[in-house]
């Protein structure tokens, strides 16, 4: 299977099922959109953001299908002003490249640096979906699923509304 050994490890430990789609590499979501076609999830978008002083850093996931304005964006987190993360900090932070960013990544933050702002609306979806921290496969988990991988997770997040 593709994607990070480590973690299918953490998902049997947490007893999280998944399904497993392979597919080509999907860097952006417009790539990925061919392969996820028959894939039944709400599918994320998953942004690495950093502070203007570069202290802290943030994962922003979103429906897939909704565009982040990045000024709406700062006023909604009230974070300050937010910039993207160079792939520099996304492979210390999180252990990821570039296209690969995924709520997964946590597993190799292990000191709970990264703080999560979660859209509010993919808690009504059942399952999500992510890439297995490699952006050639897709790990589809349920929502209850997700939470829990986040509570393992140590680091801090919230549910927001990301949108009006």
């Amino acid at each position: 299977m593709n994607g990070d050994p480590g973690l299918y490890k953490i998902l049997d430990e947490l007893q999280i099922s998944y399904e497993y789609y392979e597919h080509p590499p999907g860097p952006t979501i417009e790539e990925a959109l061919k392969y996820w076609k028959d894939i039944d999830s709400a599918h994320c978008k998953n942004i690495f953001f950093r502070n203007h002083k570069g202290n802290k850093h943030y994962l922003v996931i979103s429906d897939h299908r909704y565009k982040l304005d990045i000024r709406d964006l700062e006023q909604r987190l009230k974070q300050g002003k937010l910039t993207f993360a160079s792939p520099k900090r996304l492979k210390k932070y999180l252990g990821l490249e570039g296209g690969s960013v995924s709520l997964f990544g946590l597993i190799n933050d292990d000191d709970d640096h990264v703080y999560l702002f979660i859209d509010e609306n993919l808690l009504k979806a059942e399952k999500v979906s992510f890439h297995p921290n490699l952006n050639t496969a897709s790990l589809v988990i349920s929502i209850n699923d997700m939470k829990r991988f986040l509570e393992w997770s140590g680091n801090g997040y919230e549910f927001i509304s990301l949108y009006d």
